[in-house]
């Protein structure tokens, strides 16, 4: 994929691995940049360093703080020399060229953040991986990618060690510390103060690819997404600019990992684009967040249900009255949990739904507008519908496949399979089974796999779970469709009970019992399993495809 600059100077990917293996013409979905002002005005070229990073300060935002840990805390100016730095050692320290794909490895510090922008600058591909991945886990993600850099915090280097044994792509690995200040010991750092900290950007072209998010494993194998330039800016001028509405004096926390773009997005991209701050979090634990919210005076906070579920019950105990949003993604927000935390809070958590291969929240709604137990409408600059097996929308209330089309969209790298399952005729198929009502709100039903087929009759596992989290017996819980020689499938219920509660038979009819009273009896849980814990990603969402797997071995 060649481009060039406005002015006659030639540019290219000197390494085309990544654009070589974007999808066919015919399996990329259908952009739309017409339906908001911000979409429309995008350059041909733009460079999403450049935007974010390069802008704020030119801007006027260069003395204020962008991003903190603990005791720390960065300047825009900061960060831009810390970036430019890196860009320089990359550049000519490790012989990066345009397209070359750099593993990013580490928590979310204030030095991953300055090396994400690093790659960008230079031209480079980010590849961040989840710090808690195994080598063989990182083996999938190097491979795929074909990567030939990487960056890894001190802390993770023995895992990343054991990755370059098992791969051969890698040609440098430099060592970071959280903060920048690791000396002689940390190699990019020692490396980057023989640099100038200045760099003149390489002037991408909008489509050129700035990062491959590798999916967080909910399904089984992850999957490569690739993200445009302008796909990361688009996703701050639509979920960032009309449902966050972020403002220059916020302070963003959030739970999930720089790897998971819901994480990338809401505690990166979208305060920068707006001249916030984010204050990255030395622990997730519930009670550390609230801890943070109090100390930091955190104004809005990213992370998954069971946060907000935990929350809940032990913010009397904090000062959050600065926190003025919540939002909520990778997995559908119960009602019950909505509520818990409104009467806890008085805040109206802001439910998202998007996804690694459309990069961030397409679906959701301001505070004012979120109904409980709706995710919320298609969010400006995308557009919604359910549909049927054969593509044809369906009438308001009636479940179907939510299709979704935008500025940002499916690109697996080099899986053409799997992007003719994604994509179908120019539209996003996240997967997921919604109605929608005539107010143009989506109500979730189930993921597509999700659905549980029992004696004939369609029950969503979403819907039972989001019954039993009703109960006060219920801490967590999954369900399932578990094989059965009568009925085809029962509807099958892993509980994680709250302290107090004994896990025996008459605690399994009492929560049979309250599911058949609050839902069609049908659908309760034939079979309730108590367990001290479920299976989820690093980012908290569940995999329910584990639970199924035990079903069946």
């Amino acid at each position: 994929m060649a481009h060039k600059i406005p002015g006659g100077v030639p540019t290219a990917y000197n390494d085309t691995f990544a654009a070589d293996r974007l999808p066919p013409k015919n399996l990329l979905p259908t952009f739309d940049f017409s339906a908001t002002p911000e979409l429309s005005a995008y350059p041909d070229y733009m460079n999403v360093a450049s935007e974010l990073l390069d802008n704020a300060v030119n801007q006027g935002f260069k003395n204020n703080n962008v991003v903190h840990l603990g005791d720390v805390s960065w300047t825009y100016s900061e960060l831009l020399d810390r970036a430019n730095r890196i860009a320089e050692v990359l550049t000519e320290d490790c012989g990066l060229v345009t397209g070359n794909r750099v593993l990013l490895r580490a928590p979310n510090t204030p030095m991953l953040l300055a090396a994400w922008f690093g790659v960008l600058k230079a031209g480079g591909i980010c590849v961040t991986t989840m710090p808690m991945l195994r080598a063989r886990e990182l083996q999938v993600s190097i491979n795929r990618a074909n990567v030939s850099i990487a960056l890894c915090d001190l802390d993770l280097a023995e895992e990343m060690q054991s990755a370059l044994d098992l791969t051969s792509s890698i040609k440098h690995t430099l060592y970071l510390s959280q903060v920048g200040n690791g000396g002689k010991r940390a190699t990019l750092e020692y490396l980057c103060e023989k640099k100038t900290g200045k760099f003149i950007n390489i002037n991408t072209a909008a489509d050129d690819i700035a990062l491959i998010a590798f999916t967080s494993g909910t399904t089984g194998q992850p999957k490569g997404a690739m993200h445009f330039h302008r796909d990361v800016i688009a996703t701050a001028d639509t979920c960032g600019r009309y449902i966050a509405k972020l403002e220059p004096n916020d302070i963003v926390t959030g739970t999930p990992p720089m790897a998971f773009t819901f994480g990338l997005g809401g505690i990166a991209i979208f305060p920068m684009r707006f001249g916030a701050s984010s204050r990255f979090l030395e622990s997730p634990l519930p009670d550390k967040i609230l801890e943070t919210i109090q100390k930091y005076k955190v104004t809005q906070i990213y992370t998954a249900p069971t946060a907000y579920r935990a929350m809940a019950d032990m913010v009397q105990d904090y000062d959050v009255s600065s926190l003025r949003q919540g939002v909520s993604a990778g997995e559908t927000l119960p009602k019950a949990t909505w509520e818990a935390f409104n009467k806890a809070t008085g805040i109206r958590l802001i439910d998202g739904l998007g996804s690694t291969e459309m990069f961030h929240i397409f679906v959701s709604a301001p505070p004012e507008e979120m109904r409980a137990g709706y995710t919320g409408k298609a969010i400006p600059g995308y557009r919604a519908r359910v549909v049927d097996d054969t593509g044809n929308e369906v009438r308001a209330g009636t479940p179907g496949q939510l299709a979704v089309q935008g500025p940002t969209g499916c690109k697996y790298i080099d899986d053409p399979e799997r992007q003719a399952i994604y994509v179908r005729n120019g539209w996003n198929f996240p997967g997921d089974i919604y109605e929608m009502n005539k107010d143009g709100y989506f109500k979730y039903v189930a993921r597509a796999d999700d659905m549980i087929i029992s004696s004939g009759y369609n029950i969503s596992g979403p819907e039972v779970e989001g019954v039993l989290l009703e109960h006060e017996a219920v801490a967590e819980c999954a369900v399932i469709a578990s094989p059965d020689p009568d009925r085809g499938n029962i509807v099958k219920a892993f509980v994680v009970a709250r302290d107090g509660f004994d896990c025996n038979e008459g605690l399994i009819k009492v929560l049979q019992d309250f599911v058949k009273e609050e839902i069609a009896p049908y659908k309760y849980p034939r079979s309730v399993v108590f367990v001290d814990e479920l299976p989820k990603t690093q980012t908290g969402k569940l995999q329910r495809f584990r639970l199924r797997e035990q079903e069946v071995s």
